[in-house]
């Protein structure tokens, strides 16, 4: 076998034992699965849900106020009713994430 093969094989081997390494790593503290490390430190699908719908309250609430605020423009409020608006399909997605890893959990997966 020539040293340039040698070589390659050792570093890819080399390579493929530290990946394994890290995965493992992520796996200990919940990195490859976040939903789960959120249900197992006592998040609920619930909770997610009323953040959804506590969050679409707060995009019409910021966008009343900044509304009302004569020193920023219409565009400005817009912006703020927009930017709080989008939290809301983030934590009704992590909602059912955390449902589905509610349920798994108790069929027993």
């Amino acid at each position: 076998m020539s040293s340039l093969k040698h070589d390659t094989l050792k570093a890819a081997d080399r390579v493929t034992r530290e990946a394994k390494n890290r995965a493992e790593a992520a796996r200990s503290v919940g990195l490859s699965h976040p939903v789960r490390a959120l249900s197992e430190a006592g998040f609920r699908s619930e909770w997610a849900y009323i953040g959804g719908f506590a969050s679409i309250g707060l995009s019409l609430v910021s966008w009343a106020v900044s509304q009302a605020n004569r020193r920023t423009d219409r565009a400005q409020s817009d912006r703020w009713g927009i930017f709080v608006g989008h939290w809301a399909p983030t934590f009704f997605v992590l909602g059912l994430a955390l449902k589905h890893e509610e349920n798994d959990r108790a069929i027993g997966r």
